[in-house]
């Protein structure tokens, strides 16, 4: 499966707001917000809803993670083929809270490629997201740590950083789709990432536990267009 960018991935992390039949109905305010603007929205809920949240949607679901083991006696560890088989034609690798090492990163990409899943790999620095992406994964995002749920917005905060990023990236790969995420939180924020040269976002908090989420999201992906 191949997404059209402009981008916009929400992960649905493990609020309360996105969790059980709310997963759903979030899932839901962004396929609306898709739909009706055109612009691919990729809801990322968590493991125990992926399956009923793909069940009630049509747009891209993703898993938050995916371990880098073959089936088997792995008690606890999340299971390439098991996010397939819930539906997921995604996965996150290597987000902030969730990090493996580059081995293993490198494992989960394979591994995703294999299953036919599309890859979207976090980092968190220039650095780190231009080695990733020598990795040849679908997607990298980049994610300063220090601004993840603040509500400052990387694009603002270290524009800079983000265009670098793009170089070293596309010195090294020049096919994955560039994401960037932290603290994007309002529809300015989505038009500059997008002016410094990445094709989408990858948001969270700013969008989960908004008032109206598909408010939020329809001014995401109507900055997409600008």
């Amino acid at each position: 499966m191949n997404l059209q960018n402009p981008l916009i991935i929400v992960n649905f992390k493990t609020y309360l707001e996105s969790t059980g039949q709310r997963a759903i109905e979030l899932a839901k305010s962004a396929q609306k917000a898709s739909r009706e603007t055109g612009v691919t929205i990729v809801v990322v809920p968590q493991a125990v809803d992926l399956a009923r949240v793909a069940e009630e949607v049509e747009i891209p679901v993703f898993a938050q993670h995916i371990d880098p083991i073959k089936p088997g006696s792995s008690t606890g560890h999340i299971l390439p083929e098991a996010v397939k088989e819930a539906g997921a034609v995604g996965t996150l690798i290597n987000h902030a809270e969730r990090q493996l090492k580059l081995s293993e990163i490198e494992a989960a990409i394979m591994l995703a490629k294999e299953k036919e899943l599309i890859s979207c790999v976090c980092a968190n620095s220039p650095n780190a997201t231009a080695a990733i992406a020598a990795m040849h994964p679908n997607i990298a995002s980049f994610e300063p740590p220090e601004l993840i749920g603040t509500g400052i917005s990387v694009s603002k905060a270290k524009p800079e950083v983000v265009v670098d990023t793009v170089k070293m990236v596309r010195s090294v790969n020049g096919d994955c789709t560039i994401l960037c995420g932290a603290g994007i939180s309002q529809a300015e924020d989505v038009a500059v990432a997008l002016k410094l040269g990445t094709q989408g976002v990858l948001v969270a908090s700013g969008v989960v536990k908004a008032k109206d989420p598909y408010s939020i999201l329809r001014a995401f992906a109507e900055a997409t267009q600008y």
